[in-house]
């Protein structure tokens, strides 16, 4: 028998990024809140996508060795013992610690958590199946909506075999195979083919479409696919699968349009992935699905019904945690009233954790190209720069765009190692609207990748002296470093 329904002001539907930091924020300008989650805290975030892949990635460059590093003598080879145990043990702590974050916050905010799968009933009303058995249905003035997505699996592919994964399935691997096909060359297949790469698996990254990255800058994407290359992976592009057949003990093999066949130990599925909204009622209280099931909401996150948001991977693009976050503390404030959080930054920073990492934040160069928007470029090598050397990763390139006339920052981009936390520093120079002048003006620690910023910004006023557009004297088209 239910229990008496309870009332809320905001009932929270999924506890990953997006859900948490909604349930904070409301909590936090003392909105009596209540978070139900039928799986472990976190969600795939925490248990399956984000964080358990990059951690995979950090043991991966640890069995991986001191792999690059030109000191004579030394020379370092992968374990030849290294078992799956040894992989997941840290991605498994990673997990333990965000968990308890998690119930810690949830907790100093005095919010309710409630384990079971919600399925709304109304507008008000939520009906929750709880883990334990029964049911209990809660009430409330606003429901957020955060459950997230799961891999996609299409029919015909043999997800029960061993043979077959997913990007979940994967994390549960018994043992690491030698070769490995990746299908699907999004953000998850390209992290996951490098990583297996760097533990010498013999890797083979197919993508049905004809560009890997699309909306990466070119010139990033090209210096990733070389380094990739040099892993020893194997790239085919333009290629969509037409049968896939696994035998037990042998392997699998994927024929391709055209034809041609390639085959492997293992393969790994990684071509899109599935909304979480089809369980939840939302269609017969109104609430709109675009074709693929992604929540329709608008800039604040409220979808047509009123009182009833959502947020995080659930409403698409750009599914990324850090964006879910805001968009959580965006649609409580919404609904609210608060003025605390109105809109979700213009600036939205990508970091792609492959080997080596890849990074953007503004446009690039075939954006700025098809707009017709003159532009100007000034890069930096990892391979010019003494952390990078002094870090055994000198492949990487950070690359700043600009406008000419007024050297207004409008792009940064960069792959390398720590590409991810280098891009943060171009994007607080373009939050405040600032151009690449700011990095002449700055000094930065030596030797450190930021350094590199310097570098590129007198690498485009070179150019840009070249070009006849620097007008100031204050440049000539000479070494300016």
């Amino acid at each position: 028998m239910s229990a008496p329904a309870q009332p809320y002001d905001l009932i929270v539907i999924g506890c990953g990024p997006a859900g948490e930091k909604a349930a904070a924020q409301a909590a936090f300008f003392g909105k009596r809140t209540v978070v139900i989650d039928r799986g472990p805290l976190g969600g795939a975030c925490v248990h399956t996508g984000t964080l358990p892949s990059k951690a995979l990635r950090e043991s991966a460059l640890h069995y991986a060795g001191l792999r690059g590093l030109n000191a004579p003598g030394l020379e370092v080879r992968i374990r030849a013992d290294v078992h799956v145990h040894d992989l997941m043990a840290h991605r498994l702590s990673v997990a333990e610690a965000e968990v308890r974050r998690i119930r810690d916050n949830l907790d100093r905010h005095g919010i309710r958590l409630v384990r079971g799968a919600a399925r709304l009933r109304d507008a008000n009303t939520v009906e929750v199946a709880l883990v334990d058995g029964g049911t209990e249905t809660l009430r409330g003035s606003h429901v957020i909506v955060a459950t997230g997505t799961r891999p996609r699996r299409p029919a015909g592919l043999p997800f029960e075999s061993d043979e077959v994964w997913d990007s979940d399935q994967i994390l549960d691997m018994r043992s690491i195979p030698e070769s490995m096909l990746v299908y699907g060359a999004g953000v998850i297949g390209c992290e996951y083919a490098a990583m297996f790469a760097a533990l010498g698996v013999q890797v083979t990254l197919v993508e049905p479409r004809d560009a890997i990255l699309p909306y990466v800058d070119q010139e990033i994407v090209d210096t990733l696919l070389a380094a990739f290359r040099d892993l020893g992976m194997t790239i085919v592009t333009g290629a969509p699968y037409t049968a896939v057949r696994g035998e037990a003990g042998v392997g699998v093999e994927l024929t391709l349009e055209g034809g041609a066949v390639v085959e492997a130990e293992r393969l790994l599925f990684s071509a899109g992935r599935t909304p979480n909204s089809d369980e939840l009622g939302l269609e017969q209280l109104g609430v709109r699905l675009n074709r693929r099931g992604h929540i329709e909401v608008d800039d604040c996150y409220r979808t047509a019904v009123r009182n009833i948001y959502a947020v995080g991977d659930v409403v698409g693009f750009p599914a990324l945690a850090s964006t879910g976050m805001e968009q959580g503390r965006v649609a409580a404030c919404h609904a609210f009233g608060f003025t605390y959080k109105e809109s979700l930054a213009v600036l939205l920073p990508y970091g792609i954790y492959t080997i080596p990492e890849c990074a953007m934040v503004g446009a690039t160069e075939q954006e700025l190209r098809a707009a017709g928007t003159d532009y100007e470029v000034g890069r930096a090598r990892y391979a010019d720069n003494a952390r990078g050397q002094l870090s055994a990763a000198p492949v990487g390139l950070l690359k700043l765009v600009f406008d000419p006339a007024t050297r207004k920052l409008l792009g940064v981009h960069a792959v390398g190692e720590r590409a991810s936390e280098l891009v943060h520093v171009g994007m607080t120079v373009m939050q405040f609207g600032g151009g690449i002048g700011a990095f002449i003006d700055a000094v930065y620690n030596f030797p450190t990748l930021g350094e590199m910023y310097k570098y590129a910004a007198y690498d485009g006023l070179g150019r840009l002296a070249k070009r006849g557009r620097d007008t100031s004297g204050a440049f000539a088209p000479m070494d300016l470093g």
